[in-house]
């Protein structure tokens, strides 16, 4: 009996045995599976999250491969000598990095600068279909070299398509590479082409190449290398910051005054209505001195800096569109107004048509007098002069100009004759901020 108590004992024990391991081995491997899963999951997160960080070993990898296509023969520029020769192009930091756009601060013999694409590799862009045409047409020969009309007209249709503007007969010929397009007897190297081919298909790029002949309120092209261009380097407003821009920085160097004929220091309160001024300058310029209407969707701090004169300079122009573009973005499907909103556009939704009107109902000015004028002329900025008659009605204006409505003009010419006053105060020359008046000159961008 004891026997076979002891033998069913044993087996019981065995089986308990048997079943404690299977149950920890399949704990186990379950354990092993969650752990597998987590980290995979953890490093495709850090793959997603830091991949586009911006880094400088990354940003000089990146350069490194524009220096080594330019040795090849792979693109051109006239930057690419000092940036991969002559050393004169020196990198300081990444700025931003993001789904591929790269941009970067850098110094150009001694003049800071912002190196910009839109792609991060040469070869992300889409080849010139014309340079494949001559490959099958048996090589680059005297009788399929492009000649420089060519090449101006081939650039002249993509700026219209990318700014999405009508194609006329009657071509305007936009100055992109200065005076070598117009010379005769000129032709271009498969490099050259490939790469203004890639700087053609960035709109920023084209905006302001396009404009900076056209107005000063856009950031300057300097060069470029292959897929890259520079720009001036200015430093962009900060959301974060009250002030919004830096201007005690742009104060401590005299600024010229017009109507003295002498140099005045300005305190950055000073500056304040002088770089507002501007900014209506900007508007108006925008609105009314082109062939269409130009619209800033994306209007923040951050897009807009002010050079040491103290003019207003777009810095980013991603969201930036001419009004049949505009309109296109707008026309879309929708079931209330809120489906109309375009970042700072916005329309009307026809719920007979279910469709967004074209017609932004907004305007450049309102969404800066809601962002940038509302924190400066605030009374908590202002402090003991917020009771003032002139900063009284100043902050009605401005808060006139924010609401959407009618009379925009009228409102407009109240805000500018505020401003212009307030300048003359604080100087106390009459006659100060009147060229803000005259300053603008009309030009015509005749696509």
């Amino acid at each position: 009996m004891r026997r076979s108590l002891r033998r069913a004992l044993g087996s019981a024990l065995r089986w308990l045995g048997v079943k404690v391991c299977r149950r920890s081995a399949l704990l186990l491997v379950l354990v092993w599976l969650a752990s597998w899963l987590f980290l995979n999951g953890l490093v495709f997160v850090h793959r997603n999250m830091f991949s586009d960080f911006c880094t400088d070993d990354k940003s000089k990898e990146i350069l490194q491969r524009v220096c080594d296509e330019y040795q090849q023969g792979v693109l051109s520029g006239d930057l690419c000598d000092d940036l991969c020769v002559a050393g004169r192009v020196e990198y300081k930091r990444c700025l931003y990095y993001e789904n591929g756009k790269k941009v970067m601060a850098a110094s150009w013999r001694g003049v800071p600068v912002v190196l910009k694409s839109k792609l991060e590799n040469f070869s992300s862009y889409e080849a010139l279909a014309l340079l494949e045409y001559q490959d099958g047409a048996g090589g680059t020969g005297g009788e399929e070299e492009l000649s420089p009309l060519d090449v101006v007209f081939y650039a002249t249709l993509e700026i219209k398509n990318s700014l999405g503007l009508e194609t006329g007969t009657n071509l305007t010929l936009p100055r992109l590479w200065g005076q070598r397009m117009k010379e005769s007897e000129r032709t271009y190297s498969r490099a050259e082409l490939a790469s203004l081919w890639a700087l053609l298909q960035q709109e920023e790029y084209i905006f302001l190449r396009v404009l900076q002949d056209l107005t000063h309120h856009v950031a300057k092209i300097l060069g470029s290398c292959g897929h890259f261009y520079a720009v001036e380097f200015l430093a962009a407003g900060h959301a974060w910051d009250q002030h919004i821009f830096s201007l005690e920085e742009l104060s401590l160097s005299p600024t010229p005054s017009p109507t003295r004929g002498q140099d005045k220091t300005l305190t950055a309160r000073d500056m304040v209505p002088r770089v507002a001024l501007s900014f209506l300058e900007m508007v108006e310029h925008f609105e009314n001195d082109f062939s269409h209407r130009l619209h800033l969707c994306d209007i923040k701090p951050e897009n807009f800096a002010i050079r040491k004169d103290l003019t207003v300079v777009a810095i980013d122009v991603d969201m930036a569109f001419f009004e049949p573009k505009m309109r296109d973005i707008l026309e879309q499907n929708c079931t209330s107004d809120n489906d109309c909103n375009f970042f700072d556009c916005i329309s009307k939704c026809d719920r007979t048509k279910n469709r967004c009107g074209s017609k932004r109902q907004n305007s450049n000015l309102q969404v800066i007098c809601e962002k940038i004028f509302r924190p400066w002329f605030s009374p908590t900025l202002l402090g003991a002069k917020a009771g003032l008659p002139l900063q009284v009605a100043l902050q009605r204006a401005v808060q006139e100009c924010a609401e959407i409505g009618e009379g925009r003009r009228a409102v407009r010419q109240q805000l500018r004759a505020l401003l212009v006053e307030l300048v003359q105060e604080d100087s106390g020359n009459p006659g100060d901020g009147q060229e803000h008046k005259m300053g603008r000159v009309h030009t015509a961008l005749n696509f």
